[in-house]
């Protein structure tokens, strides 16, 4: 299987220090790395890099260890990506050895979209009009939404219900000037071993 291991992060290393990250430092099992040109996602087992044009490259093999985070972040969730053409990325996703494993269509959502898991995150694609493929934003999952929600203030919006449910999610404001969108989540439930 595929698996995410670094996601370079547009912005300044101050900008995501005030959102209570340790610049550097992996969330989960993921490197986060600020002060990128592009928001890039970094793949081990990627069959070839830029799939439909998204900022997806081959990354080095080897997990990392969990950074402490202030804002007590413990994984990044998931990474966004649009595409005008679903079909079409979807495509030269599974061409780069990702694989496919959902896709909701109206009226079970808004929008067309499919999900790659990458083992600790998912890949979402959405169809959506307008531009070509780009990443465009992430969401990470922290341990206490609260918390954080209060540690981070005016720049964060305040918590609601999450489409996922049993989970809320929190979108980062554009005060907090970052160049892609950032949102905090609750933890994704425990599943229960099978009996």
């Amino acid at each position: 299987m595929p698996i995410a291991r670094r996601i370079s992060l547009p912005g300044e290393p101050d900008a995501w220090a005030r959102l209570g990250f340790a610049p550097g430092a992996p969330v989960g099992e993921v490197w986060m790395e600020p002060g990128a040109a592009q928001l890039e996602l970094a793949v081990e087992g990627l069959a070839h890099e830029r799939p439909d044009g998204l900022a997806i490259v081959a990354a080095d093999a080897g997990p990392a260890e969990p950074g402490a985070h202030p804002n007590g972040a413990v994984a990044v969730d998931h990474v966004v990506a649009l595409t005008d053409d679903l079909s079409r990325t979807l495509a030269a996703l599974e061409r780069a050895g990702l694989e496919v494993r959902r896709i909701r269509v109206p009226p079970e959502a808004h929008v067309r979209q499919a999900f790659i898991h990458l083992r600790s995150l998912i890949l979402e694609v959405v169809e959506v009009e307008g531009d070509g493929p780009a990443l465009w934003g992430v969401t990470v999952a922290v341990a206490d939404l609260d918390a954080c929600a209060s540690g981070l203030g005016s720049l964060l919006g305040g918590p609601r219900e999450a489409v996922q449910a049993g989970r809320r999610i929190a979108t980062v404001r554009p005060e907090a000037g970052l160049p892609i969108a950032l949102a905090f989540m609750t933890p994704r439930p425990q599943r229960s071993p099978a009996a």
